[in-house]
């Protein structure tokens, strides 16, 4: 579906329509400048507002667009905020306020009172501002010129987050059998999930995808298995005539099976569970990952949180240089001075994270009693990044961050053929790690090297949840008095 962005207009009758015919030029230009800017989803510019019903109904009529992840607002001349109030309480969608002004420089040898009313948004914002804090309104906010690099940035982060809000309120997110047993922090209330992010989170039997598997053809497996070998560095034994090249044809069903159910679903977003395979012959692991360069989410043992965010992810980073994919902190590098994390998966992580061609490998995996599974192994690419993960906190829902800089390994590891990235945390390994055990960080999470804190920031601020950010500057005791300050705005912020 194409994402847009709505621009609206303040002002009122009160200037003459020479001056409505102005505002309404400037607010198209400012709109031009920002296509030209190459924004993640086009903005689409709408007349100017001028009283409160024709407010409302362009409210009520951005809610009902699918098409429309958001709006921009700002307030060309004063619009008085009152006839606001009823648009405002009616808007269902992302809110960013743009303060700003059609022109750059005073004229300061020409300026009169008539240049003063039509160019005000200096003092029409700021009563905009006072009914969007009077009401309680959650909303971004842009302060600058329109031809500046630095706000058109701000503006396309905000409409990413927008577009991850879109997506995953409309998300459907199949499980394969339920979660790993006995494990706490993938387990999570579904029915306020929907209720908070919108995803839809539906369990299916294995046996109904070792069904759909049975379903695939010998010669549309081998169709995809050519291509594998044409697209990547397969090793000798899958490839066509190699010894094991029935277990790349299998890997093919996999991929094609669950690409076809949950497309008939309508879903994209999945998880799968390695204690609970079925009859499946292997872990899914190459499919899973071929699914998920293709923007599918993904999570492991069930986890459907970490596999919406993942798609969250894949979507606002649309375009970007970089990727998104299940991580997992798995060991640590605690040489002093040189602290480092290893992050994989048995299988499943996304190749979107290298530029490099992946190896196709087969080997033991030594967990879920099947077949030695297929799978991609590569080292992610250096630079920065960030990793996010969700937790059910009973109240609420709580998204920790971290961001990062992946360094790669210091060596070799030919006897860990995965998915793999190496990390340093910010502000170190030893605040990162307190920080995260003390705010329940899940040990699942998306890695996105595509981006930043200021992403999740307005991800979470338009979901209404919770976002605790580990980065430079942060400290134990700081962390810890936010998260106690966090508890009860968020007690609060629910009501009784």
């Amino acid at each position: 579906m194409t994402a847009t962005v709505w621009f609206l207009t303040g002002s009122q009758d009160l200037y003459g329509e020479d001056v409505l015919i102005q505002v309404a030029e400037n607010s198209q230009h400012i709109v031009e400048e920002l296509n030209r800017a190459g924004l993640a989803a086009p903005v689409v510019w709408k007349p100017v507002l001028k009283s409160k019903d024709a407010i409302r109904r362009q409210m009520l009529e951005a809610n009902s667009d699918e098409q429309c992840v958001g709006v921009i607002a700002w307030m060309h001349t004063f619009s008085p905020a009152k006839m606001w109030i009823a648009g405002l309480d009616a808007l269902d969608k992302p809110l960013l306020h743009l303060h700003t002004q059609a022109n750059t420089e005073l004229p300061w040898g020409t300026i009169d009172m008539d240049f003063m009313n039509l160019n005000q948004a200096a003092h029409g914002d700021r009563e905009f501002g006072y009914i969007e804090a009077r009401l309680g309104i959650q909303h971004g906010t842009v302060v600058g010129h329109v031809s500046t690099p630095r706000v058109q940035a701000e503006i396309d982060v905000w409409v990413r987050a927008a577009m991850g809000r879109a997506a995953i309120r409309r998300l459907n997110l199949v499980r394969f059998g339920d979660n790993m047993r006995n494990v706490a922090v993938t387990e999570g209330d579904k029915t306020e999930a929907e209720h908070v992010f919108g995803v839809s989170v539906n369990t299916w039997g294995v046996c109904d995808l070792v069904d759909a598997v049975a379903q695939v053809t010998d010669a549309e497996a081998e169709a995809l298995a050519a291509e594998y070998q044409d697209l990547y560095d397969v090793v000798p034994e899958l490839r066509k005539g190699g010894d094991r090249h029935d277990s790349l044809v299998y890997s093919a069903k996999l991929e094609i099976a669950m690409k076809g159910f949950l497309d008939e679903r309508n879903a994209k977003a999945f998880t799968t569970n390695f204690e609970d395979l079925g009859a499946l012959k292997q872990l899914p692991g190459m499919s899973v990952q071929r699914l998920t360069a293709q923007g599918y989410g993904f999570a492991a043992e069930g986890d459907w949180k970490t596999a919406a965010l993942v798609y969250a992810a894949k979507q606002m980073g649309a375009g970007l240089p970089g990727g998104a994919s299940l991580m997992e902190d798995y060991t640590y590098h605690l040489v002093p001075g040189s602290e480092k994390i290893l992050g994989a998966h048995m299988l499943e992580v996304c190749p979107s994270l290298t530029t490099k061609t992946p190896h196709v490998e087969i080997h033991p995996l030594g967990i879920g009693n099947r077949e030695d599974p297929v799978r991609f192994v590569f080292d992610a690419d250096p630079g920065s990044g960030i990793v996010v993960g969700m937790s059910d906190m009973r109240d609420r829902f709580r998204l920790t961050g971290n961001t990062l800089t992946l360094v790669g390994p210091e060596q070799p590891m030919p006897k860990l053929p995965v998915g793999r990235a190496v990390w340093v945390p910010d502000p170190d390994f030893y605040t990162s790690a307190a920080c995260w055990l003390t705010a329940g960080g899940s040990h699942h999470t998306v890695m996105s090297t595509q981006l930043t804190a200021d992403h999740w920031h307005e991800f979470a601020r338009m979901v209404g949840t919770e976002f605790a950010l580990i980065t430079k500057g942060t400290t134990r005791d700081a962390f810890e008095h936010t998260l106690q300050w966090n508890a009860a705005y968020w007690r609060l912020a629910r009501g009784i």
